[in-house]
């Protein structure tokens, strides 16, 4: 899958994975898990943030 962002899109795509990965690196999961889960958000860059966000790790 080749996702190509530029411009504006890409701006967005790039804030929406560094608050991403910014609150995956604050929750209370664990190490592991955190690496899964910003590996996940980076290598499926649209479907891996909606999953990220539907079931991801919650702040606590």
């Amino acid at each position: 899958m080749n996702a190509n962002f530029s411009g504006f899109l890409g701006l967005i795509h790039l804030a929406l994975v560094v608050w991403a990965a910014v609150a995956i690196l604050g929750s209370g999961a664990t190490q592991l898990q955190k690496v899964l889960w910003i590996l996940l958000v980076l290598l499926f860059p649209v479907v891996g943030l909606i999953i990220w966000f539907i079931a991801g790790p919650k702040k606590t």
